[in-house]
């Protein structure tokens, strides 16, 4: 009797997890922000050659199958900001900041793994470790961007999947784990365009974390740490552009100089 109530106990345990663990069919496909420029699949990381795609906008893109795997790509650019110090009127040393157009910023980052969504409506992705990429891009601070592993668990509070008013495709909205909205997303392929779902550079502590969806075997074992790895900038435009701008940034940095003078000049004159 005693085994058979474990039996149930058991078996609730289970049904349970499979409730709580579900994935919703809504989600299958690829989606894509607005400028659809940034897609999962070959087209954005090659994990044999160890490469990643400059997509021509920003944006992101996340896929889903309907057996509970996903993978994203996102693409971020920002100018760079520095501090300048300023002498004022009073001879009272000012900071501010001024963005530099010739040392733009740029991030790009994929990763893939297993989703769920859980019991309270939210959605749930885990990564792979050791499958995450990262190429960050600052052409100021460093000659060439710097290529390194990245993982980083995703929790979306909610979400939602509808047609969208204007041109009826079918729309996917995420809303991050503090419910902030997150830039819509639009279905483009379904089937979704997607790398194998299963751990593409296995370490030999996690070559058994994913659950492989085909019997291939990975080309490149990255075995080591790669954090030292390094790629071409992710904007090669900019770095041409910053010496030639050389001499107009030595202008730029006498014509504050010279502003900074004239205002000691008035303040003892």
């Amino acid at each position: 009797m005693l085994l058979n109530w474990n039996s149930l106990l058991l078996s609730g345990a289970a049904l349970a997890s499979l409730v709580d663990a579900q994935v919703d069919p809504q989600l299958t496909g690829t989606w894509t922000t607005k400028s659809r420029k940034v897609l999962t699949g070959p087209g954005f990381y090659d994990p044999i050659n160890e490469k990643m795609f400059e997509p021509p906008l920003t944006g992101f893109s996340y896929s889903f199958t309907d057996d509970g795997f996903y993978e994203v790509a996102h693409y971020r650019a920002g100018s760079n900001r520095m501090s300048l110090f300023l002498w004022n009127k009073e001879l009272a040393l000012t900071g501010v900041l001024a963005a530099q157009p010739a040392c733009p910023k740029g991030i790009i980052q994929w990763q893939h793994g297993k989703y769920h969504k859980a019991s309270n409506g939210s959605l749930i992705l885990n990564p792979f470790a050791v499958d995450g990429r990262q190429l960050m891009s600052d052409p100021c601070t460093y000659g060439n961007a710097v290529y390194t592993r990245y993982h980083q668990q995703e929790i979306f509070k909610h979400y939602e999947v509808f047609p969208n008013p204007y041109d009826k495709a079918q729309r996917l909205n995420l809303f991050g784990w503090d419910g902030s909205p997150l830039n819509p997303m639009y279905l483009v392929y379904k089937p979704p365009q997607m790398l194998p779902t299963q751990t593409l550079n296995p370490t030999s502590a996690a070559a058994t974390a994913s659950q492989p969806s085909s019997t291939s075997k990975s080309k490149r074992d990255l075995s080591g740490d790669d954090d030292g790895l390094v790629q071409e900038a992710l904007n090669r435009k900019a770095l041409l552009k910053q010496k030639q701008l050389t001499d107009a940034n030595r202008l730029w940095w006498l014509g504050i100089g010279m502003t900074a003078l004239g205002g000691i000049g008035y303040f003892w004159f």
